[in-house]
Protein backbone atom coordinates (compact mmCIF):
# COMPACT_ATOMS: atom_id res chain seq x y z
CA UNK A 1 0.00 0.00 0.00
CA UNK A 2 0.92 3.63 -0.44
CA UNK A 3 0.50 6.38 2.15
CA UNK A 4 0.00 10.13 2.25
CA UNK A 5 -0.42 12.78 4.92
CA UNK A 6 -3.94 14.21 5.22
CA UNK A 7 -3.55 17.22 7.52
CA UNK A 8 -1.44 15.17 9.94
CA UNK A 9 -3.28 11.84 9.59
CA UNK A 10 -1.54 8.97 7.80
CA UNK A 11 -3.90 7.57 5.17
CA UNK A 12 -3.29 4.36 3.22
CA UNK A 13 -4.38 3.99 -0.39
CA UNK A 14 -3.89 1.97 -3.56
CA UNK A 15 -3.71 3.21 -7.15
CA UNK A 16 -4.34 0.66 -9.91
CA UNK A 17 -4.10 1.85 -13.54
CA UNK A 18 -5.85 -0.14 -16.25
CA UNK A 19 -3.84 -2.26 -18.66
CA UNK A 20 -5.52 -0.36 -21.49
CA UNK A 21 -8.31 2.11 -22.05
CA UNK A 22 -9.14 5.71 -21.24
CA UNK A 23 -7.71 5.68 -17.72
CA UNK A 24 -10.37 7.94 -16.20
CA UNK A 25 -9.86 7.99 -12.41
CA UNK A 26 -12.50 6.62 -10.06
CA UNK A 27 -12.07 6.94 -6.29
CA UNK A 28 -13.63 4.24 -4.09
CA UNK A 29 -14.60 4.92 -0.46
CA UNK A 30 -15.45 1.88 1.68
CA UNK A 31 -17.99 1.40 4.44
CA UNK A 32 -17.81 1.22 8.21
CA UNK A 33 -15.60 -1.52 9.72
CA UNK A 34 -14.41 -2.48 6.26
CA UNK A 35 -11.29 -1.55 4.28
CA UNK A 36 -10.39 -1.13 0.64
CA UNK A 37 -9.63 -4.84 0.14
CA UNK A 38 -12.80 -6.23 1.75
CA UNK A 39 -15.12 -3.68 0.14
CA UNK A 40 -13.60 -3.35 -3.32
CA UNK A 41 -10.84 -5.85 -4.07
CA UNK A 42 -12.39 -9.06 -2.77
CA UNK A 43 -15.71 -8.18 -4.42
CA UNK A 44 -13.92 -7.84 -7.80
CA UNK A 45 -14.69 -4.14 -8.23
CA UNK A 46 -11.04 -3.46 -9.04
CA UNK A 47 -11.08 -6.10 -11.77
CA UNK A 48 -14.43 -4.88 -13.13
CA UNK A 49 -13.45 -1.22 -13.30
CA UNK A 50 -9.90 -1.82 -14.53
CA UNK A 51 -11.27 -4.01 -17.30
CA UNK A 52 -13.60 -1.16 -18.26
CA UNK A 53 -10.56 1.12 -18.62
CA UNK A 54 -10.68 3.01 -15.32
CA UNK A 55 -7.78 3.97 -13.09
CA UNK A 56 -9.01 2.66 -9.73
CA UNK A 57 -7.97 4.45 -6.56
CA UNK A 58 -9.16 3.40 -3.11
CA UNK A 59 -8.27 4.53 0.38
CA UNK A 60 -8.57 3.00 3.81
CA UNK A 61 -10.65 5.52 5.74
CA UNK A 62 -9.10 6.98 8.87
CA UNK A 63 -9.50 4.51 11.72
CA UNK A 64 -9.73 1.59 9.27
CA UNK A 65 -7.42 -0.85 7.56
CA UNK A 66 -3.83 0.36 7.33
CA UNK A 67 -4.68 4.02 7.96
CA UNK A 68 -3.97 5.79 11.23
CA UNK A 69 -6.27 4.96 14.15
CA UNK A 70 -7.84 7.89 15.99
CA UNK A 71 -9.89 7.66 19.17
CA UNK A 72 -11.66 11.02 19.44
CA UNK A 73 -15.13 11.01 17.81
CA UNK A 74 -14.66 14.58 16.53
CA UNK A 75 -11.93 13.30 14.19
CA UNK A 76 -14.54 11.30 12.24
CA UNK A 77 -16.97 14.08 11.28
CA UNK A 78 -18.20 13.35 7.76
CA UNK A 79 -16.86 16.53 6.17
CA UNK A 80 -13.45 15.80 7.73
CA UNK A 81 -13.46 12.30 6.23
CA UNK A 82 -14.51 13.81 2.90
CA UNK A 83 -11.47 16.07 3.14
CA UNK A 84 -9.25 12.95 3.29
CA UNK A 85 -10.70 11.96 -0.07
CA UNK A 86 -10.19 15.42 -1.55
CA UNK A 87 -6.61 15.56 -0.28
CA UNK A 88 -5.91 12.19 -1.88
CA UNK A 89 -7.01 13.64 -5.22
CA UNK A 90 -4.67 16.58 -4.54
CA UNK A 91 -1.84 14.21 -3.64
CA UNK A 92 -2.28 12.36 -6.94
CA UNK A 93 -2.72 15.59 -8.95
CA UNK A 94 -6.18 14.48 -10.08
CA UNK A 95 -8.36 17.45 -10.98
CA UNK A 96 -11.65 15.55 -11.20
CA UNK A 97 -12.77 11.94 -10.60
CA UNK A 98 -15.83 9.78 -10.39
CA UNK A 99 -16.33 8.97 -6.69
CA UNK A 100 -18.09 5.82 -5.51
CA UNK A 101 -18.83 5.08 -1.87
CA UNK A 102 -20.66 2.29 -0.09
CA UNK A 103 -22.68 2.73 3.12
CA UNK A 104 -20.59 5.08 5.30
CA UNK A 105 -18.47 5.64 2.21
CA UNK A 106 -21.57 6.84 0.35
CA UNK A 107 -22.26 9.29 3.19
CA UNK A 108 -18.69 10.59 2.82
CA UNK A 109 -19.15 10.81 -0.96
CA UNK A 110 -22.31 12.87 -0.54
CA UNK A 111 -20.53 15.23 1.83
CA UNK A 112 -17.72 15.58 -0.72
CA UNK A 113 -20.31 16.43 -3.37
CA UNK A 114 -21.46 19.29 -1.12
CA UNK A 115 -17.98 20.50 -0.15
CA UNK A 116 -16.07 20.08 -3.41
CA UNK A 117 -18.36 19.33 -6.37
CA UNK A 118 -15.78 20.74 -8.77
CA UNK A 119 -13.58 17.70 -8.02
CA UNK A 120 -16.23 15.15 -9.00
CA UNK A 121 -17.39 13.94 -12.40
CA UNK A 122 -20.11 11.93 -10.69
CA UNK A 123 -21.24 10.56 -7.33
CA UNK A 124 -22.13 6.90 -6.93
CA UNK A 125 -23.93 6.23 -3.65
CA UNK A 126 -24.18 2.53 -2.82
CA UNK A 127 -25.87 1.05 0.24
CA UNK A 128 -27.32 4.39 1.32
CA UNK A 129 -30.76 5.73 0.50
CA UNK A 130 -33.09 8.11 2.26
CA UNK A 131 -31.26 7.54 5.54
CA UNK A 132 -28.76 10.08 4.24
CA UNK A 133 -31.34 12.68 5.29
CA UNK A 134 -33.58 10.73 7.68
CA UNK A 135 -31.94 9.19 10.72
CA UNK A 136 -28.25 9.23 11.50
CA UNK A 137 -26.87 6.17 9.81
CA UNK A 138 -26.05 3.09 11.81
CA UNK A 139 -27.56 2.85 15.30
CA UNK A 140 -25.43 4.30 18.09
CA UNK A 141 -25.61 0.86 19.71
CA UNK A 142 -23.01 -0.30 17.18
CA UNK A 143 -20.44 1.70 19.16
CA UNK A 144 -21.48 -0.17 22.29
CA UNK A 145 -21.11 -3.42 20.36
CA UNK A 146 -17.51 -2.53 19.52
CA UNK A 147 -16.80 -1.96 23.21
CA UNK A 148 -18.49 -5.13 24.51
CA UNK A 149 -16.12 -7.65 26.12
CA UNK A 150 -16.89 -10.21 23.41
CA UNK A 151 -19.33 -11.14 20.65
CA UNK A 152 -20.95 -13.62 23.04
CA UNK A 153 -22.07 -10.74 25.26
CA UNK A 154 -24.29 -9.33 22.50
CA UNK A 155 -27.84 -10.42 21.70
CA UNK A 156 -29.07 -7.70 19.30
CA UNK A 157 -28.77 -9.08 15.73
CA UNK A 158 -27.43 -5.87 14.17
CA UNK A 159 -24.91 -5.38 16.97
CA UNK A 160 -23.75 -8.97 16.56
CA UNK A 161 -23.51 -8.59 12.77
CA UNK A 162 -21.28 -5.52 12.90
CA UNK A 163 -19.13 -6.81 15.78
CA UNK A 164 -18.56 -10.08 13.94
CA UNK A 165 -17.71 -8.19 10.75
CA UNK A 166 -15.26 -5.93 12.62
CA UNK A 167 -13.54 -8.96 14.11
CA UNK A 168 -13.43 -10.63 10.70
CA UNK A 169 -11.70 -7.59 9.20
CA UNK A 170 -9.33 -7.44 12.20
CA UNK A 171 -10.36 -3.86 12.88
CA UNK A 172 -9.40 -1.64 15.81
CA UNK A 173 -12.62 -1.83 17.82
CA UNK A 174 -11.94 1.30 19.89
CA UNK A 175 -11.31 3.35 16.74
CA UNK A 176 -14.55 2.04 15.22
CA UNK A 177 -16.53 3.04 18.31
CA UNK A 178 -15.17 6.58 17.97
CA UNK A 179 -15.99 6.56 14.25
CA UNK A 180 -19.63 5.62 14.82
CA UNK A 181 -20.01 8.32 17.44
CA UNK A 182 -18.37 10.98 15.29
CA UNK A 183 -19.71 10.34 11.79
CA UNK A 184 -23.44 10.53 12.41
CA UNK A 185 -24.15 13.63 10.34
CA UNK A 186 -27.16 13.80 8.05
CA UNK A 187 -27.68 16.20 5.17
CA UNK A 188 -30.79 18.35 4.93
CA UNK A 189 -33.16 17.95 2.01
CA UNK A 190 -31.98 21.36 0.83
CA UNK A 191 -28.34 20.25 0.86
CA UNK A 192 -29.15 17.06 -1.02
CA UNK A 193 -31.17 19.03 -3.56
CA UNK A 194 -28.05 21.16 -4.16
CA UNK A 195 -25.97 18.18 -5.32
CA UNK A 196 -25.65 18.84 -9.03
CA UNK A 197 -23.18 16.20 -10.21
CA UNK A 198 -24.58 13.16 -12.03
CA UNK A 199 -25.55 10.71 -9.26
CA UNK A 200 -26.40 7.03 -9.04
CA UNK A 201 -28.12 5.70 -5.91
CA UNK A 202 -27.76 1.88 -5.68
CA UNK A 203 -29.53 0.02 -2.87
CA UNK A 204 -30.50 -3.63 -2.39
CA UNK A 205 -34.24 -4.28 -2.27
CA UNK A 206 -33.72 -6.25 0.98
CA UNK A 207 -31.45 -3.59 2.54
CA UNK A 208 -33.07 -2.38 5.76
CA UNK A 209 -30.01 -0.34 6.81
CA UNK A 210 -29.87 2.10 3.88
CA UNK A 211 -33.45 3.28 3.53
CA UNK A 212 -35.13 3.74 0.16
CA UNK A 213 -32.82 4.41 -2.76
CA UNK A 214 -35.51 5.76 -5.11
CA UNK A 215 -36.75 8.12 -2.39
CA UNK A 216 -33.27 9.64 -2.05
CA UNK A 217 -32.76 9.79 -5.82
CA UNK A 218 -35.95 11.82 -6.19
CA UNK A 219 -34.42 14.54 -3.99
CA UNK A 220 -31.28 14.92 -6.13
CA UNK A 221 -31.86 16.81 -9.39
CA UNK A 222 -29.48 14.80 -11.59
CA UNK A 223 -29.86 11.36 -9.99
CA UNK A 224 -31.17 7.97 -10.92
CA UNK A 225 -31.90 4.96 -8.72
CA UNK A 226 -30.68 1.39 -9.18
CA UNK A 227 -32.52 -1.40 -7.35
CA UNK A 228 -30.35 -4.44 -6.60
CA UNK A 229 -32.92 -7.27 -6.46
CA UNK A 230 -33.07 -9.45 -3.36
CA UNK A 231 -29.82 -8.20 -1.85
CA UNK A 232 -29.36 -6.98 1.71
CA UNK A 233 -26.83 -4.43 2.97
CA UNK A 234 -23.94 -6.88 3.03
CA UNK A 235 -24.54 -8.67 -0.26
CA UNK A 236 -25.54 -5.78 -2.51
CA UNK A 237 -22.05 -4.30 -2.76
CA UNK A 238 -20.55 -7.01 -4.98
CA UNK A 239 -23.71 -8.03 -6.84
CA UNK A 240 -23.48 -8.33 -10.63
CA UNK A 241 -26.57 -6.12 -11.10
CA UNK A 242 -24.78 -3.44 -9.06
CA UNK A 243 -21.65 -3.72 -11.19
CA UNK A 244 -23.55 -3.67 -14.47
CA UNK A 245 -25.61 -0.68 -13.38
CA UNK A 246 -22.50 1.25 -12.36
CA UNK A 247 -20.76 0.51 -15.67
CA UNK A 248 -23.83 1.63 -17.64
CA UNK A 249 -24.05 4.82 -15.56
CA UNK A 250 -20.35 5.62 -16.03
CA UNK A 251 -20.67 5.04 -19.77
CA UNK A 252 -23.45 7.59 -20.10
CA UNK A 253 -22.56 10.33 -17.61
CA UNK A 254 -21.02 13.50 -19.17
Amino acid sequence: MLFFNSNGVRIAYVDAPPEEGHGDPILLIHGFASNYAVNWLNTLWFKTLNKAGFRVIALDNRGHGESEKLYDPKDYESFIMAEDARRLLDHLNIEKADVMGYSMGARITAHLAIAAPERMRSALLGGLGIHLVEGVGLPLGIADAMEAPSLDDLTDPMQRMFRAFAEQTKSDLRALAACIRGSRQVLTREQVAAIDVPTLVSVGTADHVAGSGPELARLIPNARALDIPGRDHNLAVGDRVHKQGVLEFLATRP
